[in-house]
């Protein structure tokens, strides 16, 4: 198993919507994580247009998401059950 090392980050502030958002596009193949900001609660989707019932996990106010190896480098999309606040990402 070979351990690549990050050397830098890219960091971005998606304001909260209730409607779909775009919080990363397709072709990233860095490591990613979020984190809620807001007091509502964000439903993740990994593809296209996300939905308070199609997504793939939910990040209730303040949670944390990193995302899982083997990674996944396709869009991600979300959307607030109500808007207020931001997603914080970080990818390296």
């Amino acid at each position: 198993m070979t351990v690549t090392q990050a050397t830098t980050a890219v960091t971005a502030n998606v304001a909260s919507s209730a409607t779909n958002v775009n919080l990363f596009a397709a072709g990233n193949d860095r490591m990613r994580m979020i984190f809620n900001e807001s007091t509502a609660v964000l439903y993740v989707k990994f593809g296209a247009t996300a939905s308070l019932t199609s997504y793939t996990v939910q990040l209730a106010a303040g949670a944390f998401f990193e995302f899982p190896t083997p990674l996944y480098a396709g869009q991600v999309d979300g959307i607030w059950a109500s808007a207020n606040g931001t997603a914080r990402l970080t990818s390296w």
